[in-house]
């Protein structure tokens, strides 16, 4: 095994190093630790992608590295520079916690690639400790903010007792299968001794990652969480952990494939709870970053609809999905980083007059709500239509008609988004929106992404099938 296969993790780890240096020094130059978190973080999207084929074990099994877990990896590693990119100008944070900002991110993103090659129940509990405290640290970094702190305090007890509930599930689990190892509690899932014991503490593990994922009833934190912490802190809350919390979901629930026990009915129940939820309350918003974390609880139940058909289709478009909604829910905080310069919060009157301002961010947040809405030719209808053809063909058409009700009650809210940057008239005249060249280039990227993904869909669903195959 060479070390090439945890080259992700290894390079993560150091680039976190880097930045705790750096937190020493006594003077702060924030625009040197952009470029250099910039530049480190470039260089891990070429170390992540260069790993993908890469597979070995580590700790006796507890770690493994695989297509499907490389995968993932490569995402988080896609996420995290992307979110470094809207830094340069990171208002919010203090000029002296600049360095600590991005050891955090680093410290985070490190979480959340070995939470998705765990195999082993204390590996996996460790991991996800370690994603948890970094994120309650950078929600309760933003500066002048009075709700900051108090937002930051929420968010760690709502967490912590997530935490405990995770743990005591996956204690049932022990005792009920004599081993932490995955791969053992699947086999043992299988009998019917102890079934009914295994389910319960399956489903009592499986809130720690409801909870990252923001799937109801472990959703109460995100709207308070998404307003209060900074737009950059924001979007990598609602991009890189919602994808290692779906890789994490995908995982859990292969578990109970083919068991006697099953706990479709559960998930079903939840899913349909945290679409309809999320729709109806997002109407009534105002800030556009509550508005998007009502939506993202809504597309957390999409995702559920997916995994919970527990086949190899419905893994591969999950997998597909979580792609498809960190490129389009990036486009929109990206936007938002960019018209709200100063740093604080927006709401979506304020959105007034976008297509003069800025023509160009205009037409990547009208593109990126409508690829959230499920509009073809997106990525985002796309990954529903995936999502959606593999419940069906595992026997929930029901769920499957719930859940279009539900996007086309998503279109409504997304409308208004459009209708703002588009129709409203600004209360007063308002300065262009200048983007650097690194900015234009971004959107693009990010616009392109968006329609490739919807139109050509050939070769990234591949990589998803290989991957789901893996796992499987």
């Amino acid at each position: 095994m060479g070390w090439v296969v945890f080259a992700p993790e290894i390079y993560t780890f150091c680039a976190g190093a880097v930045f705790f240096l750096l937190s020493l020094l006594a003077r702060p130059e924030s625009r040197r630790y952009h470029l250099v978190a910039l530049s480190m973080a470039a260089l891990g999207v070429v170390v992540s992608f260069a790993s993908v084929t890469s597979e070995g074990t580590l700790c006796a099994g507890a770690y493994r590295a695989d297509l499907y877990s490389q995968v993932f990896k490569a995402l988080l590693s896609m996420g995290l520079f992307f979110v470094v990119c809207l830094c340069s100008e990171l208002k919010g944070i203090e000029k002296g916690r600049h360095a600590e900002f991005y050891l955090l991110l680093m410290v985070c993103t490190l979480g959340t690639m070995m939470l998705v090659s765990s195999v082993e129940l204390v590996t996996l509990y460790v991991a996800l400790e370690l994603t948890s405290y970094s994120l309650y640290i950078l929600v309760a970094l933003r500066a002048n903010y009075e709700l900051s702190a108090e937002t930051g305090i929420k968010y760690f007890l709502i967490g912590a007792v997530t935490s405990a509930v995770m743990l005591f599930g996956m204690a049932l689990l022990v005792g009920a299968t004599g081993t932490t190892y995955l791969a053992d509690i699947r086999r043992a899932f299988l009998s019917a001794s102890g079934a009914a014991m295994a389910s319960i503490g399956l489903l009592l593990s499986l809130s720690g990652f409801f909870f990252k994922l923001a799937l109801f009833p472990f959703h109460i934190w995100a709207p308070t969480v998404y307003q209060g912490a900074t737009n950059q802190v924001t979007a990598y809350i609602a991009t890189v952990t919602k994808v290692a919390a779906i890789a994490l979901m995908i995982r859990i629930i292969a578990l109970s494939a083919g068991a006697p026990f099953p706990l479709a009915r559960i998930l079903v129940a939840l899913a349909i709870a945290s679409m309809t939820l999320g729709n109806l309350v997002a109407i009534v918003q105002k800030d556009i970053k509550r508005l998007l974390a009502y939506s993202a609880i809504a597309h957390a139940g999409y995702v559920l609809v997916g995994i919970l058909s527990m086949s190899e289709n419905g893994y591969a478009g999950a997998v597909f999905y979580a792609l498809a909604y960190l490129v389009m829910s990036f486009t929109c905080f990206l936007v938002i980083v960019k018209v709200a310069q100063d740093g604080n919060n927006l709401e979506i009157s304020q959105l007034a007059g976008l297509h003069r301002r800025c023509p160009l961010l205009a037409a990547a947040l009208m593109l990126g709500v409508f690829s959230l809405g499920g509009i073809p030719p997106t990525i985002g209808f796309t990954g529903k239509f995936f999502v959606f053809t593999a419940a069906v063909e595992s026997g929930y058409f029901y769920l499957v008609i719930i859940s279009m009700i539900n996007v086309v009650i998503s279109l409504y809210y997304y409308a208004l988004i459009v209708k703002a940057a588009y129709v409203l008239k600004p209360d007063g005249e308002l300065p262009p929106i200048k983007l650097s060249v690194g900015a234009r280039l971004l959107t693009l990227g990010m616009v392109s992404l968006m329609i490739a993904g919807g139109i050509f869909p050939g070769q990234l669903y591949d990589l998803a099938r290989a991957a789901a195959r893996a796992l499987v």
